[in-house]
């Protein structure tokens, strides 16, 4: 007698109810994931709107340094400084709190 068919049977049975009892898993972690994609959807929204705030104080900071280093190289045309400190010479960018709505003014 064959029991090959049998055994095959018995196989895909075991195999299919393995498969039917590793479906919650599955869905939650299809959930996981979902939850995961659409965290760093919010991250990446966040950071796009973000970033053109963050150029502008950088481009502040590369403006204070510029000024620093002529007002500390020796010879500098511009080496002239008040008693408190400031530059004689007026600022390049009006002064703000650090938000480019404020400059817009």
């Amino acid at each position: 007698m064959d029991f090959a068919l049998p055994r095959h049977l018995s196989r895909a049975a075991r195999t299919t109810v393995k498969a039917v009892r590793s479906l919650p898993r599955l869905t939650t972690v299809l959930t996981e994931l979902r939850d995961a994609v659409q965290q760093i959807e919010r991250l990446a929204t966040f950071a796009a709107q973000e970033l053109p705030e963050v150029v502008y104080q950088l481009e502040s900071i590369r403006g204070q340094l510029t000024a620093l280093e002529r007002r500390l190289t020796p010879g500098s045309p511009h080496e002239e400084v008040m008693a408190n400190g400031d530059s004689a010479e007026p600022h390049d960018k009006p002064i703000t709190n650090g938000h480019p709505a404020e400059a817009r003014r």
